[in-house]
């Protein structure tokens, strides 16, 4: 089984990009951020027929999507929002005893508090999920280096947002001790695994970034990763794909 993430920062301007590759790959799970269209703006070509999807998003600003293959589990996806939502930014789908995420952080850039709080709730609810005895898969767009590891050393800056120690401390509550970075666990030594670049100076080609894109997973999943992997040739977004394989 394979489930991706990407953050497409816009799909109407990479439709191309982004139908190739759902087309090419297959994931069993897919997981989009940054549509930056409503629903009726989707490309056709992105709207696969062995895929059960639901898109959610706004004209031109924020917006996520969740895919699942048809026949990929036991029983279809069914698809909510936890009331936390906000400029439709998470999308969660029940798939048997699994729970699959879909979420776009809010960066903090305009409104800090609002980034904090979001961070909070999505705590309180991976937290709910995981108590509730379900699996939990959260992937996507979470606007947080983790650690001064995720960032490339001449983009290390203290106070700058996405690498405060505040906001660290919440991406560690989102985790609660129950997720698993995957991505990080499988690759715990490679202080050059970035997901971000910002779209100057070659920082993409130069491989000068940040890792702020997840999949966090529970702990009985993240034991079936085989593989987590960033797709760095793929696209012309500001964010790579992350795609994880289980046994």
């Amino acid at each position: 089984m394979k489930i991706a993430t990407w953050n497409v920062n816009g799909i109407r301007a990479r439709e191309a990009q982004v139908c190739d590759w759902l087309e090419r790959d297959r994931f069993d799970v897919v997981c989009l951020q940054e549509l930056k269209a409503e629903p009726a703006q989707i490309p056709e070509r992105c709207r696969l027929a062995d895929y059960t999807t639901l898109w959610h998003g706004h004209k031109g600003y924020s917006g996520v999507s969740l895919h699942v293959r048809n026949g990929a589990f036991a029983s279809g996806p069914a698809f909510s929002h936890p009331e936390f939502d906000m400029e439709t930014r998470i999308v969660e789908a029940q798939l048997d005893d699994l729970v699959v995420a879909s979420v776009y952080v809010p960066n903090g850039g305009k409104d800090y508090e609002a980034k904090l709080a979001f961070l909070r709730q999505l705590a309180d609810w991976a937290a709910g999920v995981v108590a509730s005895g379900r699996e939990l898969v959260l992937c996507g767009d979470i606007n947080i280096a983790h650690t001064d590891q995720d960032v490339h050393p001449k983009e290390r800056k203290p106070g700058i947002i996405g690498q405060r120690p505040e906001e660290r401390a919440l991406l560690d509550a989102v985790m609660g001790g129950a997720l698993v970075d995957v991505l990080r666990r499988l690759n715990a030594d490679n202080d050059r695994l970035f997901t971000w670049w910002a779209p100057w100076r070659n920082m993409r080609q130069r491989n000068i970034g940040w890792r702020i894109d997840y999949i966090l997973a529970s702990r009985g999943i993240a034991a079936r990763a085989t593989s987590c992997v960033v797709q760095a040739d793929v696209g012309t977004s500001d964010h790579a794909p992350v795609v994880m394989t289980l046994d």
